[in-house]
């Protein structure tokens, strides 16, 4: 079905008409002007990320409802990197007229998938047209207790350095992506080229072979917020000094802690967690695995830094691992590598603005 035969107003109840609100801090949710939160004795929480067709995303290779399920679970992880919890989220849309009735509905299966992983109401937003693609605009709402919320300026000299999960899969993922990609236009490009209708026919079904490699497409295609962490944290009672998502790159990541706690760090290459499909997947594409796990970005995954008495506790922690430390900022931040030399790590992290 057209959007235009629908309009504004008919696809947003079309898309929001079996939303159930799960928060108490919901008090009214999307189909008036505005929504009416309430949050008695809580610090609110808000963050906004904008993805863009063409710069954050390419349709090319990403299905309509992991694109949901991503574009929710970007912002969720903003609000758990702040230790807090995620309730609400508003959605707005620009979209061109390519897209459907269907298509908006498969998005929004994936980000009522995300939103019911983390018990988290969508409660609002809004849609207008493009002339340039599919621009998606995610404000997530979260709440925390004032004491309990960890900003990026915490960490303290001595403090222990550590990430969830691992590192550069998102970038090896997003590599092997645009490979297949240049190598179906390619084949596309000769086909034309030599008039050969039946190449072409063939090429509409081209089927890249990814065996081996599913991880790897999961973590670019299908990002997962690290809730599971926060709560493994507060069950072991550590409260971390200073955390955030792993969006743009650990160095870029280790950086702004860095800065604006006003201290530095050493790393060590030895310790940085890489799948063995990352690390396959490099030496296929001759890269440096270390290089994509400091500079990938999008793994989503936490870095957070805890006091050196909760070293014991960490490391009881499944899928947690220590990677260096903090030391006095004139020290700077440094990585060790496995030979045991030292380079300044300098923020090589994703850049959306070059």
């Amino acid at each position: 079905m057209d959007i235009s035969e629908l309009g504004e107003f008919g696809l947003i109840d079309r898309l929001t008409r079996d939303i159930k609100i799960k928060n108490t801090s919901t008090m009214k949710g999307a189909g008036d002007d505005c929504a009416v939160l309430n949050y008695p004795d809580k610090q609110v929480l808000v963050t906004t990320d904008m993805l863009m067709e063409g710069v954050h995303f390419d349709l090319t290779y990403t299905d309509l409802r992991n694109l949901g399920y991503k574009a929710a679970m970007v912002n969720i992880s903003d609000v758990f990197a702040m230790n807090g919890t995620p309730r609400q989220i508003t959605v707005s849309l620009a979209l061109s007229k390519r897209f459907t009735v269907e298509d908006m509905e498969t998005f929004y299966e994936g980000l009522r998938s995300a939103c019911d992983k983390w018990n988290v109401d969508i409660v609002g937003g809004d849609t207008t047209s493009s002339y340039t693609g599919l621009a998606i605009s995610i404000t997530c709402i979260g709440e925390a207790d004032k004491q309990d919320i960890v900003y990026r300026s915490g960490a303290k000299e001595t403090d222990l350095v550590c990430v969830s999960g691992d590192l550069g899969a998102a970038y090896m993922g997003l590599q092997l992506l645009e490979r297949e990609k240049s190598v179906y236009y390619q084949q596309v490009d000769e086909a034309r080229k030599k008039g050969d209708r039946n190449a072409l026919a063939e090429l509409s079904h081209f089927q890249p072979d990814f065996a081996g490699k599913e991880y790897l497409l999961q973590r670019q295609l299908k990002a997962e917020a690290r809730g599971d962490i926060i709560a493994r944290l507060h069950e072991a009672g550590i409260r971390p000094t200073a955390m955030m998502d792993i969006s743009d790159g650990l160095s870029s990541e280790l950086m702004h802690i860095c800065k604006q706690s006003h201290v530095g760090c050493r790393i060590f290459e030895k310790n940085i967690p890489i799948d063995y499909q990352t690390a396959v997947m490099a030496e296929e594409l001759n890269m440096n695995v270390t290089t994509c796990a400091l500079n990938g970005g999008e793994d989503y995954e936490l870095l957070f830094t805890v006091p050196i008495g909760d070293h014991s506790k960490i490391e009881l922690i499944d899928d947690v691992k220590l990677i260096g430390h903090i030391t006095k900022e004139n020290l700077g931040c440094v990585l060790v590598t496995r030979d045991d030399n030292e380079f300044e790590l300098k923020a090589q992290g994703w850049n959306p603005l070059q």
